[in-house]
């Protein structure tokens, strides 16, 4: 049998933030190695559910379908929440781990494969593109075999990136939702590759802008067509995976923007028209800007005002500038002050993360008055520690959050955090005993995947903007290699994109752009 191996290292860097991420917030949230991975990740009745949904299962559902011809060969699986760059410890760490289980793994016999799950946006300190960093030290142990990586539709693809993989397949969903396809997809790539019924040929584009595309929802104008265009692209058989990757905008990396990657199977002409094609379509849709968010003061008022649908559900109140599934700390105390000076008598269920609050509050029992400040201590230079006088509801201990205390005051149920306040489904309230049916306003520090889990409660969805590290315009002050839409006037992309292609380093060919392949 053909030994595929294959892992997973994901966390969505926001380079703005001043907390970064440790190895012990991989090992914390999620953390697998070797045979506890492989039976995690093994199809039947024993997959855990988290599995199901996600890109490893997917690619051992295309191992399942395949069985007796190939052996999965595990190696890790870790996972942290967004959040500020890697420490240089926490990511030469890993790399050491994946490297010491794959030449393990080489010594049990060849390799002959790999899948690579990676986010696409991680950064570390120090370190330039750090996943590519990856791939090519994987690529000094496992030598020219396929390598198919796949990555969040929010990844930022450089060109150390394409040259390093055989083939890059991203989501093709936003809010995300497609993971475990797309693991599948990756696995098929790689097994057909290494079986010799495949020869994947890629094509890639990539764009001078962080922002376009409006919403970027995948099944909404303006982006419903380019999305459309993909998986058609796919049905047909015109590409083994077509993607577009709208790149996370707080990743220091000075190639970032928007990118197109098609994966044909040994048509390399086909690949380069239809990434181009994909690329032309997004430039199109560049200057449709996300919407302008309301100040806490407006939104608070529009949710006053929207009393029927407060009676029939909830308002879910996004907090733009403090998204932590976008990396903010996840401390700011802006819309809080908000909330409790202006929306009295609206029961409102928030969010804060402060190690330093829940220290003090961990000795004392619910129904205990306390006086203390909270929040504004990750990041100091956003916002200030905000005063309150309330009851301790509730203690809890839970996986992923750390130590939790629930906290009313006056209308207010806070719930502060020791660990990321990752605040995008209703179990985050209803774990702690708060039902979404009981308020009036619930907030979240989510950009996208809340509009599907609150959809039972949902009556009206807000964005707030205050100030912090997931505001649009706060990405303007990382460097870029030249101009940047929208921060700068931008007439025509193709210049950029030949220079990080590095096709301006080619010699001049009468061949037309669809004949040109990195």
């Amino acid at each position: 049998m053909k030994r595929i191996a294959f892992a997973r290292i994901a966390q969505e860097t926001n380079a703005l933030s001043p907390v970064p991420t440790t190895l012990h917030d991989f090992e914390s949230a999620h953390y697998l190695e070797g045979e506890a991975l492989l039976r995690a990740t093994t199809i039947g009745p024993e997959l855990e559910g988290y599995f199901k949904r996600a890109e490893l299962g997917g690619f051992m559902q295309a191992v399942g379908e395949r069985a007796g011809e190939i052996e999965a060969v595990p190696l890790l699986s870790a996972w942290a929440s967004s959040g500020g760059p890697l420490t240089r410890e926490c990511f030469e760490t890993l790399e050491a781990r994946i490297l010491d289980g794959l030449r393990a793994a080489s010594e049990a016999g060849q390799i002959d494969g790999m899948y690579f799950c990676l986010h696409g946006a991680m950064g570390a300190q120090g370190i330039a593109d750090p996943e590519s960093r990856l791939l090519r030290s994987v690529r000094s142990v496992i030598g020219n075999v396929p390598l198919v990586i796949s990555h969040d539709l929010h990844a930022n693809v450089t060109r150390a990136r394409v040259e390093a993989a055989d083939a890059i397949v991203a989501y093709q969903t936003n809010p995300h939702r497609d993971h475990a396809k797309v693991g599948a997809k990756a696995g098929r790539i790689v097994i057909g590759t290494v079986l010799g019924e495949l020869k994947p040929t890629m094509a890639w584009r990539t764009l001078p802008m962080i922002l376009g595309g409006g919403k970027t929802i995948d099944f909404l104008a303006p982006m419903r067509a380019v999305f459309r265009r993909m998986k058609r692209a796919e049905r047909s058989g015109e590409a083994l995976a077509a993607s577009t990757l709208m790149c996370h905008p707080w990743n220091d990396d000075p190639s970032l923007g928007w990118s197109t990657v098609v994966v044909t199977d040994n048509d390399a002409a086909g690949a380069e028209r239809l990434a181009d094609e994909l690329a032309e379509q997004c430039w199109e849709r560049r200057h449709e800007q996300p919407p302008a968010f309301p100040s806490p003061k407006e939104a608070i008022a529009e949710a006053r005002k929207a009393s029927l649908r407060r009676k029939l559900g909830c308002v879910v109140m996004a907090d733009a500038s403090d998204v932590v599934t976008a990396g903010a700390p996840g401390d700011s105390t802006h819309l809080l002050r908000a909330l409790l000076a202006d929306a009295g008598g609206l029961v409102t269920y928030c969010a804060v993360r402060d190690p330093h609050a829940i220290a003090k509050l961990w000795s004392n029992s619910p129904g205990d008055r306390v006086a203390l400040a909270i929040g504004g201590t990750l990041d100091p230079a956003r916002s200030t520690p905000l005063p309150v006088v309330g009851n301790v509801v509730s203690k809890h201990d839970q996986h992923g959050f750390g130590k939790t205390v629930v906290l009313a005051v006056d209308h207010l149920r806070i719930v502060i955090t020791e660990g990321p306040s990752m605040v995008m489904r209703p179990s985050f309230y209803k774990g702690v005993g708060l039902s979404p049916w009981k308020a009036d306003i619930v907030v979240v520090k989510n950009f996208f995947p809340f509009l599907m889990f609150f959809l039972p409660y949902n009556r009206k969805t807000l964005f707030v903007r205050t100030h912090g590290t997931t505001d649009f315009d706060a990405a303007f002050q990382l460097h870029f290699d030249g101009p940047m839409h929208p921060r700068d006037l931008v007439a025509d992309w193709r210049d950029r994109d030949r220079q990080r292609r590095g096709l301006d380093l080619l010699a001049t060919t009468t061949a037309p752009p669809a004949a040109l392949h990195v």
